[in-house]
């Protein structure tokens, strides 16, 4: 079990299990204001800095150096939040180019693995339960993946990537959403095995995660499907979907439930009607998220990346 999730709201660190129901009601309070929040303001770029390639070396390297898996959720919070403000204030001085061309900038493409790392590093130091990346650690790492870099070079490139983030590092991931909302649940349902559910929830995520391009595709076509009978989307309706594919409480819950299928599929109804109370979000549509789930375990998409543990 991970072990700690943060409160975006208040950046205190608890263990899971250690939080009061009160605190949890808080927590889930702002987390679900923080959701509409960031669904109303969704930037174009909108998971772009999330494909299965960059996420996969993201959790590469939070394997390699020991650090807890929400680590890795934080860093792709901050590195897609940093590209896009970068690349949005890097269009805004650069009035020749539409939002629609493509981005040729050869220094931004050289420091990219750079600002990778950068945005790891400051992820680790959310945590009080994670170990934090000196900078002798940082400057051998990367020397091993190839990328010649100075103490002061990464001290540098990690105060670029706050400035670009305005010192704001405390971005909720979708694992804490995963844990508050399992807390939650293991006090309204005390029969539900929350322990068990929140190991296989991890796998589930990270799968989701990984295969996030194959399965909001899945979902995307699933949902036309149950509302008419086109299975084919409109480039407005794919503009639209956008706001689904960063809704980290339908993800939250859709982990959960998937998680509840797998290995207590007796309590499976009993779970999603009791994330649907919590959350609000239909009973229908957590179903559509765990069937459409389940399928793409059975059957992956075959130039998927996968991650062992």
């Amino acid at each position: 079990m991970a072990k700690s999730f943060i409160s975006a709201s208040n950046g205190n660190n608890l263990k899971f299990g250690e939080a009061s129901l009160e605190q949890l009601t808080d927590f889930l309070f702002n987390l679900n204001q923080r959701n509409k929040e960031n669904l109303r303001n969704l930037p174009k770029n909108s998971g772009d800095f999330k494909t299965s390639a960059i996420i996969a070396d993201i959790f590469r390297i939070t394997q390699q150096l020991g650090l807890d898996p929400l680590v890795g959720y934080q860093a792709v919070e901050l590195l897609q939040r940093f590209m896009v403000k970068h690349l949005t204030g890097y269009l805004s001085a650069s009035p020749s180019l539409s939002d629609d061309q493509p981005i040729h900038n050869e220094e931004l493409v050289e420091k990219f693995p750079l600002i990778l790392f950068s945005c790891i590093r400051l992820a680790s130091k959310l945590s009080f339960y994670s170990q934090m990346i000196d900078s002798n650690v940082a400057v051998r790492l990367l020397y091993s993946l190839g990328h010649s870099v100075t103490k002061q070079g990464v001290l540098e490139l990690e105060l670029m990537v706050l400035k670009g983030l305005e010192f704001r590092l405390d971005f909720p991931n979708p694992l804490t959403y995963v844990e508050t909302l399992l807390e939650v649940l293991r006090h309204n349902e005390p029969c539900v095995p929350v322990q068990l559910l929140y190991h296989q929830c991890r796998h589930v995520l990270l799968f989701i995660t990984l295969q996030r391009k194959a399965f909001y595709e899945s979902l995307l076509i699933t949902s036309l499907q149950t509302s008419s009978s086109s299975s084919s989307p409109s480039q407005k309706q794919r503009e639209k979907f956008v706001t689904v594919t960063e809704d980290y409480m339908l993800l939250g819950v859709g982990v959960i439930s998937v998680s509840a299928f797998i290995l207590c599929f007796r309590m499976w109804q009993q779970v999603v009607a009791e994330l649907s109370h919590m959350t609000g979000i239909t009973k229908r549509s957590i179903t559509d998220f765990t069937f459409v789930t389940v399928k793409l375990i059975i059957d992956p998409h075959p130039t998927s990346s996968h991650l062992t543990h």
